[in-house]
């Protein structure tokens, strides 16, 4: 296996080029997706009879009449700020809404630092976490979860490329493959490629690359062959510009399975009432309407759960 890293020098000039030709800004992005405070296009739900039963009755809320929610405003089409610089805006933003239409409350969003989210919910600062947390083992022994989104890689390469699928370890033998150093994805990656030459294919060379920026213009550039990171932000740009596309996804947890979730306070009973109002959601369509709003149809759940299986220690 050939592992190849850019120098600094590289990189540096990587970004460059890729502040002059892949540049964006919130308005010219505002054609394929809403950026906009005001969200008119933002999908609300009906009050959920069966969801708001199942809140226990000593469950006290943050604040009386409000589902307080963290979320890290770390990228579209996620989280990010719409174009006022302040206000939170993505997939999981009107994730949070419908929720709290669902339990019949006022939604008030709280921007954090990701790193902060653990010890908040902890010290009572918010009501739920719903910024892209993945289920873990670890994390079930501190918190409860209640899925909403697939935890998935994809494999994106360049819109014109002769390659249309990318499910398997055969399917990246001989590739020059972008991913991130220290990742679940690189693990995936590395593990896929061990196989592949245990079976005597051809390796994968990894490419690795700090920063989104320089992952999509290593992919458009031709400097190698697929981009395999977090499935989001890709289908985020191959929406947007049409330079990249999806061929192929892989849960965060391969070869199990790792699916994103609302987090609470482990016991707070919160759970099991967020689990009813997801599926109740799913149920009328609006979950599917809110992810089809940020161009997010493939990490659609068939259905909630409430502190499935998830990611096991390594």
């Amino acid at each position: 296996m050939t592992l190849h890293s850019l120098s600094r020098r590289s990189l540096v000039a990587l970004a460059s080029a890729c502040a002059l030709s892949c540049a964006w800004t919130v308005a010219s992005a505002a054609a394929a997706f809403d950026f906009s405070p005001e969200q008119k296009g933002r999908v609300r739900a009906e009050k959920d009879a069966t969801a708001i039963q199942a809140i226990p009755k000593n469950f006290k809320f943050v604040k009386e009449g409000v589902f307080t929610v963290a979320i890290a405003p770390f990228a579209p089409p996620i989280a990010t700020y719409a174009s006022d610089a302040k206000t939170v805006v993505g997939f999981d933003p009107d994730y949070a809404q419908l929720i709290a239409d669902a339990l019949g409350l006022k939604l008030e969003l709280l921007p954090i630092a990701w790193a902060d989210w653990p010890l908040g919910l902890s010290s009572g600062k918010y009501d739920a976490v719903i910024s892209n947390v993945g289920v873990t083992e670890q994390r079930k022994e501190k918190y409860d979860f209640s899925t909403y989104r697939l935890g998935l890689h994809g494999f994106y390469v360049r819109a014109d490329s002769k390659i249309t699928s990318i499910k398997e370890p055969k399917d990246i033998a001989g590739l020059k493959v972008i991913t991130g150093s220290g990742t679940n994805q690189e693990r995936i990656l590395l593990e896929w490629n061990k196989q592949n030459i245990a079976a005597g294919l051809k390796p994968v060379e990894v490419v690795y690359f700090d920063d989104d920026a320089a992952r999509l213009l290593g992919v458009v550039s031709g400097r190698a062959d697929a981009n395999f990171n977090p499935n989001a932000p890709q289908a985020y740009h191959a929406a947007k510009d049409g330079k990249i596309k999806l061929v192929g996804t892989v849960n965060a947890g391969w070869p199990l399975k790792s699916d994103v979730a609302i987090t609470t306070r482990k016991g707070s009973g919160l759970a099991d009432a967020l689990t009813l109002a997801t599926n109740g959601l799913i149920k009328s369509g609006k979950y599917t309407q809110a992810l089809q709003r940020w161009s997010l149809l493939e990490e659609a759940l068939p259905k909630s759960e409430t502190n499935p299986p998830g990611l096991p220690k390594f």
